[in-house]
């Protein structure tokens, strides 16, 4: 027997991993820290741009005030998206990566804090335990073709189902040509 996740308790999960990565960044140097960082860089991407294509547009009808709290969430999404793609090519050892790195941590600790106290939590509260499994489930689908690099502007379903697919190949393959080369 499988055990069956909600949507809530996937998203906290990746949160902790998250969190887990930013402090292996902050704690890490050379080659190590790079991995750690790349590492990062596509679990958010992949993170945010499930929860764009299936968590969002559910909040927004399904919570009170949802449009205002998923508006707030996706404005934080796509500073971090802004900043990721700045950092993503950068040399993790520069001051410039360190600094911008720092203040990317804050940001992204008080988006899933902000996340999960005001959308998940209102999220477990309203929907049933039947339907925050499909929607874990529809978060796993959503994950396995989403891209692997931040792309700032794309932070609609509408947007991300557009640019996504085309996104996603160039993403899997400038990935596997990283790991190719070491």
């Amino acid at each position: 027997m499988t055990e069956r996740t909600d949507v809530v308790e996937l998203l906290k999960a990746q949160h902790t991993r998250i969190r887990d990565l930013l402090d292996e960044v902050a704690a890490t140097k050379g080659e190590e820290r790079k991995q750690h960082f790349h590492d990062l860089v596509r679990l958010l991407a992949v993170h945010e741009t499930a929860e764009e294509e299936v968590v969002h547009p559910f909040a927004r009808k399904n919570i009170d005030n949802g449009e205002q709290i998923v508006a707030e969430r996706i404005q934080e999404e796509e500073r971090a998206k802004e900043v990721l793609s700045r950092l993503d090519d950068m040399d993790t050892e520069s001051p410039q990566f360190l600094s911008q790195f720092k203040e990317l941590r804050k940001d992204v600790l008080a988006h899933a804090e902000a996340e999960e106290k005001y959308e998940f939590a209102q999220l477990a509260k309203v929907t049933d335990r039947g339907k925050l499994e499909n929607l874990a489930r529809a978060v796993k689908a959503a994950e396995t073709v989403a891209p692997t690099r931040p792309h700032p502007g794309t932070d609609t379903a509408v947007k991300n189902l557009a640019v996504g697919p085309v996104a996603s190949v160039i993403d899997r393959t400038r990935d596997a040509i990283r790991k190719a080369m070491g």
